[in-house]
């Protein structure tokens, strides 16, 4: 599938039953949410960053009480120093961060970058669950019960969250969902990086080059990233092709300079359904959802602060917005803790084991290939839809 260079990519409408966007049969199948929300100008905002984004958690710390999901990677770090600092400053009651540890999953193990921040964060309130039966997999009891009561929603993790969201009680809890898009790198970056006075390497240069190519190239360079990805291990050709024309056409849309390109996010329809979904889960526990990194307020406001060129990639974006709250340590950390494992366990691989390769289109799916990939060492989220829509439609048939 191809499409003119000039031409927009349709918004997706969202499917509803309930309170939650549904997804579309190509979504469920490749675990992506298409396409773009309408354009919007850019807003005039005389806020810095730190002052939007301080707008987008003080809701939180006034419908208390405030809790924060911490895993102690570098976005729920920002997000609760951030809101340690203005509770600070403003009288209200300190945010609470909140640590799911899984003790036998060493890939999720972030105990150290935590003790690190809560230490420097002075917090003596932190809530810690720990999980060591397979309480988070996608097809652990929670999971199975909310996926009964839901059906098939995008991501495939919220139907784990009442692990949390009941022990919690009622309340807001921020999260740091968006941090890697929003802070993370723009299509400029490279360009920014060489203009600043970075000695050019190969590869710095090839992509800055890259950046500058006109939107059909870029498609094209995409799309051929795409056919490589992990999708490739379980899509028919035809959906693989399908799947990498779609978002290779999205991707190709960010503009150039740094604050078109840090509003665009605005568009990708992706965060919206996220925040969306969640928050639709939370209310069920009598819990409202917070995500501040990815409020159109600080948005537009690190957009301004960026102007044309940005920042010289993530480490420099958060060294601007969070040096008085973060250690440079946390801010500077070039690692990062992995979760597949926490929801694909030994309840995904028993259903694995037996599945008859019902619930699934298999004009899009390889049963067999994806039956390999929920036994794997290797198992992604991107395969969570399908795996709740099979384990639906086995419920349906025993029924």
């Amino acid at each position: 599938m191809s499409r003119p260079s000039g031409e927009e990519i349709p918004l997706h409408k969202p499917m509803t039953t309930g309170d939650f966007v549904r997804s579309s049969p190509l979504e469920v199948a490749t675990g992506f949410v298409y396409g773009l929300l309408p354009r919007t100008p850019l807003p005039r905002t005389g806020s810095t960053p730190r002052q939007a984004l301080d707008d987008a958690i003080r809701p939180a710390l006034l419908d208390g009480p405030c809790f924060v999901t911490f895993s102690g990677g570098r976005d729920s770090s920002a997000v609760l120093a951030a809101a340690a600092a203005l509770a600070r400053r403003e009288g209200h009651d300190l945010p609470i961060p909140v640590t799911r540890r899984y003790p036998d999953l060493p890939d999720t193990d972030e105990s150290e970058w935590q003790r690190l921040v809560i230490d420097h964060l002075g917090l003596e309130d932190w809530v810690r669950f720990e999980f060591t039966a397979g309480e988070t997999d996608l097809l652990g009891e929670t999971a199975r019960s909310a996926v009964l009561r839901r059906g098939v929603v995008w991501p495939a993790a919220v139907h784990t969250q009442g692990t949390m969201y009941s022990q919690l009680g009622s309340g807001s809890l921020m999260t740091g969902e968006g941090g890697d898009a929003v802070l993370g790198l723009r299509r400029v970056t490279p360009l920014t990086v060489l203009r600043r006075g970075r000695r050019p390497s190969p590869n710095l240069v090839r992509r800055a080059v890259d950046s500058l190519l006109p939107r059909p190239l870029r498609r094209r360079r995409a799309a051929s990233a795409g056919r490589r990805s992990t999708h490739a291990r379980w899509l028919r050709p035809a959906a693989l092709e399908e799947h990498v024309a779609t978002l290779s056409a999205e991707e190709a849309q960010e503009p150039l300079r740094y604050d078109e390109a840090t509003w665009f996010l605005s568009r990708r329809r992706f965060l919206d359904v996220l925040a969306h979904n969640q928050a639709a889960e939370a209310a069920t526990y009598g819990i409202r959802t917070l995500d501040p990194l990815i409020d159109h307020g600080f948005l537009a406001a690190l957009a301004r602060s960026g102007a044309g060129w940005g920042y010289n990639g993530r480490t420099a974006t958060m060294r601007a917005l969070f040096s008085d709250v973060l250690p440079e340590a946390v801010i500077a950390r070039s690692t990062k803790a992995r979760f597949n494992h926490a929801y694909s366990g030994e309840s995904t691989r028993e259903f694995a084991r037996s599945w008859d390769g019902s619930g699934v289109d298999p004009e899009l799916v390889d049963v067999e290939a994806l039956r390999e990939v929920w036994l794997s060492e290797e198992p992604t989220m991107a395969t969570g839809l399908l795996l709740h829509s099979a384990w639906l439609a086995a419920q349906e048939d025993g029924a």
